[in-house]
């Protein structure tokens, strides 16, 4: 079966989709992207998403090209296009095509792409006795610098973390902001939980918006669990009762060692497994159909 990608108002199929090299996207990392799950038909949380990759664009000063609403109905069609009522979307927007200058400006048109498949970051034993992850020497960008909070085509800096994770014998690391403070994991936002609250970093710590966490972080808070966002140090989590992470692509998975400390008693805490029965209650009974 065909996988279909929409480039710029048209389908090709995979083999055929294809960029220009001279896209600065390609060239310098210079573009946005997102990612989104499509659960039972409906992709979830579709809005938030699309603001977010609308926000990243507008910080970086990338005209889109089109509307918030076209850019919907684009991931939508590509869904229904690819027979995906399971799976991942990717929605890009790049700078477009201009000179091997870094002039953003000489670039006349975005470009802009949408991928739906499948993807399976970890194996169903991760999720069952979590994962081990490691602290690394690559830190999380200056909010000055690149935000963490655009999702840029630049993910040099997730990537140099997560050859540190692979080149440690571990499938993900945890990045410390420039002050040492916890950020978030290469591709995840953290959480923990100690003596009935939840606690995570904050967007200015150098964590994304999440859209996964501020969906755990609305069912907790409907189980009436307080949930902090704030600065955190290692300390907390070696400490904690559970830690757990977030992400579209991951959804929601346990971690059960930290840097060679076992976090709790080592195995899948109760607070997890509530909100993992939450979330997927959630994902199973909203959001916008693809039909």
């Amino acid at each position: 079966m065909s996988n279909y990608v929409y480039i710029n108002g048209e389908f090709f199929e995979k083999d055929n989709a294809k960029v220009s090299v001279f896209d600065h996207g390609f060239l310098y990392g210079d573009g946005v992207f997102e990612g989104i799950r499509a659960y039972g038909g409906r992709v979830f949380r579709l809005t938030e998403h699309v603001d977010r990759l609308f926000d990243s664009a507008k910080v970086i000063a990338l005209d889109p090209g089109i509307s918030k609403k076209e850019m919907e109905d684009i991931i939508l069609k590509t869904c229904a296009k690819n027979n995906v009522s399971d799976g991942y979307i990717r929605p890009i927007i790049s700078r477009g095509v201009g000179d091997l200058g870094l002039n953003p400006y000489l670039c006349k048109k975005s470009t802009v792409v949408c991928i739906a498949d499948k993807i399976s970051l970890y194996p169903q034993e991760d999720y069952d006795k979590g994962l081990r992850i490691v602290t690394v020497a690559t830190h999380r960008n200056y909010n000055e610098s690149l935000n963490p909070r655009v999702k840029s085509l630049n993910y040099l800096n997730n990537i140099m973390a997560k050859i540190e994770a692979v080149q440690s014998g571990v499938k993900e690391s945890l990045l410390l902001n420039p002050l040492g403070y916890v950020a978030e994991c290469t591709g995840d936002n953290l959480f923990i939980s100690r003596k009935g609250k939840i606690f995570t970093p904050s967007v200015q710590s150098g964590s994304l918006d999440g859209i996964t966490a501020a969906a755990v972080v609305e069912l907790a808070e409907k189980r009436n669990i307080e949930v902090i966002h704030g600065l955190m140090s290692r300390f907390d989590i070696w400490t904690a009762d559970e830690c757990w992470l977030t992400g579209t692509a991951a959804e929601m998975i346990p971690v059960t060692n930290v840097d060679g400390r076992l976090i709790g008693d080592g195995k899948v805490g109760p607070v997890y497994k509530q909100l993992l029965a939450d979330f997927k209650h959630l994902t199973e009974t909203t959001g916008t159909s693809i039909a």
